[in-house]
């Protein structure tokens, strides 16, 4: 009888040792399973899940670089210009069209103070970059269509340069030139020609839409330099003509000035010779050629 007792007490410890066990393995094993693994494996998963998860600091570095490029040493940021066909072509038809519907009627958008012959270029270059949404057409008034696609520049420009989009003097860029006053939303002409713009020729037959023509006159002390707009053949004129120009003829104290629309043709007769786009003329300066275009 007391073997059968025994025989009993020690089944009974043996199930509570099992059971025990099991609760050991079933509650302390996966409590063991979420300590930190120290195996090579695990640190590198585990710096690599730290990596992709926090700002990655060699990538705004490398962002801050491209913005920085200037390969061609013209001044201007290459993440500012305008590199495929494309791009160019856009901006250009934009351009080109902004500033001759000035002249059947000005946009309202268009600073009455800054209205003159680098204001209108000023006014059509910012305009040609921006989104031409349904929001612009409505700002910009009646009588404007879309002639292209938008320049896929235009996010990235705005981010770099702002309404900045002016240089005003030599060298090459640099990243401090943002906030240095290297660029400015202001520009005459003669910073146009100067710092925006390269030398095309004197031959007409060598500029394309969208250049720009300068004029000089020395004696005119405050802003000897004036400039026009090359439409070519771009330009809404139904009769065919490709060498139409738009420009602002200035303002004075007495006389806002007006947007004129004229073709080369007609300019070469000019009765001031001073004004008229021919290469014996040694007022004329020249065609020249945005530099976001090169």
């Amino acid at each position: 009888m007391i073997a059968s007792v025994n025989k009993t007490r020690l089944t009974l410890l043996l199930l509570t040792l099992w059971f025990g066990f099991l609760f050991l393995v079933a509650y302390i094993a996966p409590g063991s399973s979420k300590s930190k693994d120290t195996s090579p494996d695990a640190a590198k998963v585990r710096s690599t899940r730290a990596t992709s998860s926090a700002p990655q600091p060699a990538t705004n570095k490398s962002e801050t670089e491209a913005n920085s490029r200037d390969e061609d040493n013209d001044g201007i940021p290459d993440a500012a210009e305008l590199t495929s066909f494309t791009d160019r072509e856009s901006f250009k038809r934009w351009f080109t069209r902004i500033s001759e519907m000035q002249f059947y009627k000005l946009s309202e958008t268009w600073n009455p103070e800054q209205r003159d012959c680098s204001g209108l270029v000023r006014f059509a270059w910012r305009e040609a970059l921006r989104r031409h949404d349904r929001l612009w057409f409505q700002k910009m008034g009646a009588g404007y269509e879309s002639v292209a696609p938008d320049v896929s520049i235009s996010d990235r420009e705005s981010r770099l340069l702002g309404d900045k989009l002016f240089r005003t003097d030599f060298g090459r860029y640099e990243t401090g030139d943002l906030i240095n006053g290297t660029f400015s939303e202001f520009a005459d002409a003669r910073t146009l020609k100067t710092f925006n713009t390269i030398f095309i020729s004197r031959d007409r037959r060598q500029a394309r839409p969208g250049d720009l023509l300068f004029f000089y006159q020395p004696w005119v002390k405050k802003y000897p330099y004036h400039v026009m707009i090359y439409l070519g053949d771009y330009s809404l004129s139904p009769n065919g003509a490709a060498d139409w120009v738009i420009y602002h003829t200035g303002a004075s104290p007495n006389d806002a000035g007006t947007v004129k629309k004229v073709q080369l043709s007609v300019l070469d007769h000019h009765p001031d010779a001073r004004w008229r786009p021919l290469e014996s003329n040694k007022n004329f300066v020249g065609f020249y050629r945005l530099k976001i275009l090169e």
